[in-house]
């Protein structure tokens, strides 16, 4: 088949590699010329895993290329993804859809024949019936354009693998039209005949799928938090606790680590998200779980902060802090709502000189935090140090011998806020260790 892909941003670029993976003949369309000519050299502007393969691969072979031109993309096929950035609106939770609607205002002038608008943006439920109304009054095409949603389930770091192989297909479709149907079955044929479940829906479901999907892992994840919480006053140990759980199978371990909490691109945004569509609706006795859900993720950034009060004292100024960790998950440069940075930047402000380092992140956290400081080696990082906290679980940081560390510095303490260094050994090597969830 032939398709574009409208937005070639992290998901974009990512659906538009595996699409040719796939066999299909794909043209990527993004606004930043600067993003297309560097997609057309096989390479990403952000650091995913297995991406930068692709896109090397089938942009070389002549089945991937990207443009800036809305009218190439629509004279090039008549199935379009869109997959742009539905970012937080500027001083409050809900979802900003200006790069949604500003896309399909652009794009629909060109659709002068029929064409199945599939859109994978994560959008509050209800925007829908707004894509259909701005195609009918915007394309020359009108009701022949039919609107079809495919919302996405990615994780970073395991992106390409969960669009080759996702664990669900969702199919979101007006009641009347199957066209759309039948061209997204046959894009998605090889996903398909491998198994995958695939859910065909309304508009409104499918809306809800990605952010209700988030929004029960957020809360997954917040409550083995707040298990930990009394964990920390009992003596009890939360990562025990959590395999205790996970046995169940109702329950099931995978996601449930205690330990910082979530951040990213997703989770938060698309908690509040869900959230700020709730009150909108009058619903919002429904989502007070979530509430709470997102007011433990932020009280397990504090449990840090008061944690190193508790080892340096209340006053931090002249303290010296390295922080292992930029990227809010390993296996990724993305810094968004990072709770390592989110840390490290309270630290600085409580007057403590904070060290960061990171595999992947540096470049983005730099840009960001231009006033904390940064070191590529792990092990140089802790010179002088007096706290060292390990925020993102890089596996790299797991295997450094902290004997190495010891001499290195000034005060050999160390807060592990992911639970996955191996205390005995650190404790055995001369450090004092906290850890989240344990007493």
């Amino acid at each position: 088949m032939k398709m574009t892909v409208i937005g070639c941003g992290y998901l974009g670029a990512t659906h538009a590699a595996c699409m040719a993976e796939l066999g299909h003949d794909v043209l990527g369309m993004d606004s930043d010329i600067d993003k297309v000519h560097t997609l057309n050299t096989g390479k990403a502007p952000f650091f995913e895993r297995d991406l930068d393969g692709l896109l090397a691969k089938h942009t070389t072979s002549g089945r991937l290329r990207f443009t800036a031109s809305y009218r190439e993309a629509t004279d090039f096929a008549d199935l379009h993804f869109i997959g742009v950035g539905t970012p937080p609106q500027p001083g409050n939770d809900a979802y900003d859809l200006t790069h949604l609607f500003d896309a399909l205002t652009k794009l629909a002038p060109s659709l002068t024949t029929p064409a199945v608008i599939a859109v994978k943006s994560t959008v509050p439920v209800g925007t829908a019936p707004r894509v259909a109304k701005i195609l009918r009054e915007h394309a020359p095409a009108g009701d022949l354009i039919e609107v079809a949603w495919n919302p996405e389930f990615l994780r970073e770091s395991f992106a390409v693998d969960d669009t080759l192989r996702p664990d669900r297909l969702v199919l979101g479709l007006s009641t009347d039209h199957s066209w759309a149907e039948a061209l997204l079955r046959q894009a998605f044929a090889k996903i398909i005949e491998s198994g995958t479940p695939t859910i065909v829906t309304d508009w409104a479901t499918a809306e809800l799928a990605k952010g209700a999907a988030n929004s029960y892992l957020a809360t997954k994840i917040s409550f083995i938090n707040a298990m930990t919480e009394i964990c920390e006053k009992t003596g009890a140990n939360g990562t025990a606790l959590a395999d205790i759980l996970g046995h169940d199978h109702r329950i099931g371990r995978h996601g449930m680590q205690p330990g910082l909490g979530f951040g990213g691109g997703c989770l938060p945004k698309d908690l509040a998200g869900f959230i700020s569509r709730a009150d909108d609706l009058d619903a919002d006795q429904a989502v007070g779980i979530l509430r709470e859900a997102a007011a433990v993720n932020a009280r397990r950034r504090q449990r840090v902060i008061d944690l190193t009060h508790e080892e340096l004292g209340t006053d931090l100024r002249g303290k010296r802090i390295t922080v292992w960790g930029a990227a809010f998950k390993p296996e990724t440069d993305d810094i968004r709502d990072s709770p390592a940075l989110a840390v490290a930047q309270a630290l600085h402000n409580l007057g403590a000189t904070v060290t960061i380092t990171d595999p992947k992140a540096l470049d983005n956290a730099r840009k960001l935090h231009p006033e904390l400081d940064y070191v590529e080696d792990p092990i140089a990082a802790v010179d002088d140090s007096d706290l060292l906290l390990h925020l993102t679980e890089w596996p790299h940081f797991t295997t450094i011998d902290p004997r190495r560390l010891a001499t290195r510095t000034a005060n050999p303490k160390v807060i592990d806020a992911r639970g996955i260094l191996n205390t005995d050994q650190w404790r055995d090597a001369g450090w004092i260790t906290r850890t989240l969830g344990r007493a």
